[in-house]
């Protein structure tokens, strides 16, 4: 942080006038105060009536404006202490991206099927040139859990590590956060309850276990391939159920 220039102070370039609301023209400001390195990750902001004053702000729309960055994750309140950046990592920027998928309906969720089969697949290759042995070997642990039950919730539960375990093993953390935010447990109960009662169960394990196969040999392009067929599978499920 450059202690030469306090918080609050002008840049050396005037930035466009900020629009919106007040609110949003605070969180803008902070915002800015963040990317330009005034306040750093893990700083203990100003107190709410200095910060205010500093940026010219009411301590209503300050307070509003902390408010909304601490549900992003962007600011932390510490109890009796203050208000605090956060570490600013992906997990804790993305976090609120699962409630797209939980409230998502129709059409929307397939697009987010979409967008985690692209994703998805690529995580998977890339898995496939990083992922170590003891990855690997949890890998296979969950598939073969998975594949000793037919208790949906069991199911779903092994479905969820498995596939953490391979995204993880990608070593792309934002990545990680995204697909954990398309990844939800409401929507995959749903598919899950959705294959019980067409009997797909043997179909989605074979799936299961091409990716696996694909892993232990260590080639990305099958990988690929494993990974974008079987979410493309409930991807066509999903637009079969929305079907007229």
């Amino acid at each position: 942080m450059d202690e030469s220039q306090p918080v609050g102070a002008e840049p050396d370039k005037d930035p466009a006038p900020p629009k919106g609301t007040v609110t949003q023209r605070a969180i803008e400001q902070i915002k800015a105060l963040i990317r330009e390195g005034r306040l750093e990750p893990g700083q203990r902001l100003p107190t709410e009536r200095d910060l205010a004053s500093q940026l010219g702000i009411s301590r209503s729309s300050m307070r509003e404006a902390i408010r909304a960055l601490t549900v992003l994750g962007v600011l932390e309140a510490r109890h009796g202490s203050g208000i605090y950046v956060t570490q600013l990592e992906a997990g804790d920027l993305l976090e609120t991206f699962g409630v797209v998928a939980d409230l998502s309906r129709g059409h929307q969720l397939v697009e987010l099927l979409e967008l985690r089969r692209i994703l998805e697949s690529t995580a998977t290759a890339m898995a496939a040139a990083r992922i170590t042995p003891d990855q690997l070997a949890e890998v296979d642990k969950q598939l073969t859990a998975m594949n000793a039950t037919d208790d949906p919730e069991q199911i779903l539960a092994h479905d969820l590590a498995f596939h953490r375990e391979i995204v993880a093993a990608a070593g792309n953390e934002t990545m990680t956060a995204i697909l954990d935010g398309l990844s939800s447990r409401t929507f995959r109960a749903r598919v899950w309850r959705g294959y019980q009662e067409e009997g797909a169960f043997d179909r989605t394990r074979r799936e299961h276990a091409a990716i696996l196969r694909a892993l232990a040999a260590r080639d990305p392009d099958a990988a690929r391939a494993a990974a974008a067929a079987h979410v493309g599978e409930v991807e066509q499920w999903l637009r079969s159920q929305l079907a007229p």
